[in-house]
């Protein structure tokens, strides 16, 4: 009775181990069941093979390989691409790949002129933005946006580097000397004088 309980197990073992060979896919029908069964925990956290027959091995990373001690927005142009040059190159130095630059709506404006300030390159004068909200965004995008026209500031076009309390006399105006010439610089017209 003993014997025949273990032939019977042994039977099972041998029947358990040809079918975890087959589906392990090893081809091989001499394989032990515990060799069977190592090679099929092992199938199945291998990856799926290609359509060529070989196994993938690892997934490939988008974009181009990073050069070595270049940056990746001196490597491509990102012109219009609406992530950060922080962020980019960030993504280069950790996955070794520039990613590929995302086009959103191309920006408006002009081109920016390497190591000239857009408000350099453009008479920004009317616009409401600050200076250096205008050289951030030409910073970032890689063009100068278009200027913003709002309502014409009333006053004297300021004259390039000339402060207005130069330009003009601003005798008996209650507004201080900084606060009148922060104007100008800001608006590029010297504010007509109060009195």
């Amino acid at each position: 009775m003993r014997v025949q309980k273990i032939s019977m197990l042994a039977v099972a073992g041998v029947a358990l181990g040809l079918s975890l060979t087959a589906c392990g896919g090893s081809g091989s029908d001499s394989a032990s069941p515990s060799s069977a069964a190592s090679s099929s925990a092992t199938s199945t956290t291998r990856p799926s093979p290609s359509a060529s027959g070989q196994g993938a091995t690892h997934t490939t990373q988008a974009g181009t390989a990073k050069k070595s001690g270049v940056s990746c927005t001196n490597q491509i142009d990102y012109a219009g691409d609406p992530r950060s040059n922080a962020e980019i190159n960030s993504i280069g130095e950790q996955t070794g790949h520039c990613p590929a630059p995302e086009k959103g709506s191309k920006p408006s404006g002009t081109a920016k002129k390497s190591g000239v300030s857009c408000t350099n390159q453009i008479d920004y004068a009317g616009d409401p933005r600050s200076n250096a909200e205008i050289n951030s965004i030409g910073e970032q995008t890689g063009h100068c946006p278009a200027p913003e026209k709002g309502s014409k500031p009333s006053g004297t076009p300021k004259k390039p580097g000339v402060s207005c309390t130069n330009q003009i006399d601003y005798a008996g105006d209650p507004r201080s000397n900084a606060e009148i010439n922060s104007i100008g610089e800001d608006t590029g017209y010297c504010p007509p004088v109060q009195h």
